[in-house]
């Protein structure tokens, strides 16, 4: 059955949430507002908190950023998960994804389904890894930042979650980079 083993230790991660908006200032933004607030009430610490553009530049050089710094284990975005013009998000960072996590979108939509019917294909919520560190991309409503994080991240960032969760293969992620520098 799954669900959390309370003979494990809880793992704390360093967890950046970044906002992808035109419009919104930090104080305004209800969604990085939830996701910060989910995250270190579960146990993790907001390593960092910023919003941008919808730029792809500028997002990617956000994300590259956070990558770069050794101790953010998990990117969150949220916004520019849309299909006007000025939703960029996805484009931004799929391209960086070393592995791409199917799964997220799919798990995501079901369990937005349930809240929001057929609206939820309107949105290209994606995940992968980056590097060794997890990127998750949602979309902009606090809503749908609490679906992900209450149905998914929640129990998928936490170690003692299971049968498996991230925590216990993030000392790994790194495999296919060290493979990849054998060979060459």
């Amino acid at each position: 059955m799954p669900g959390i083993d309370d003979t494990l230790p809880f793992v704390p991660l360093s967890i950046a949430v970044l906002t992808v908006s035109d419009t919104r200032s930090l104080e305004e933004d209800k969604s990085g507002t939830t996701l910060a607030e989910r995250l270190t009430k579960a146990g993790h610490r907001l390593a960092d908190r910023a919003i941008v553009t919808d730029d792809v530049e500028a997002i990617r050089a956000k994300v590259q950023g956070w990558i770069a710094e050794p101790t953010i284990d998990v990117i969150i975005t949220t916004g520019g998960t849309g299909f006007t013009g000025r939703d960029v998000t996805p484009e931004a960072i799929e391209p960086l994804f070393d592995k791409r996590m199917e799964g997220f979108s799919a798990v995501f939509h079901r369990i937005s389904y349930d809240k929001i019917g057929t609206s939820t294909i309107q949105s290209r919520a994606t995940a992968g890894v980056i590097g060794t560190t997890f990127v998750f991309v949602l979309p902009g409503s606090p809503g749908a930042c609490k679906d992900a994080w209450d149905g998914i991240l929640s129990t998928q960032l936490d170690y003692r979650h299971r049968p498996c969760n991230f925590v216990e293969i993030m000392p790994r992620l790194d495999e296919h980079l060290k493979r990849g520098k054998l060979k060459a």
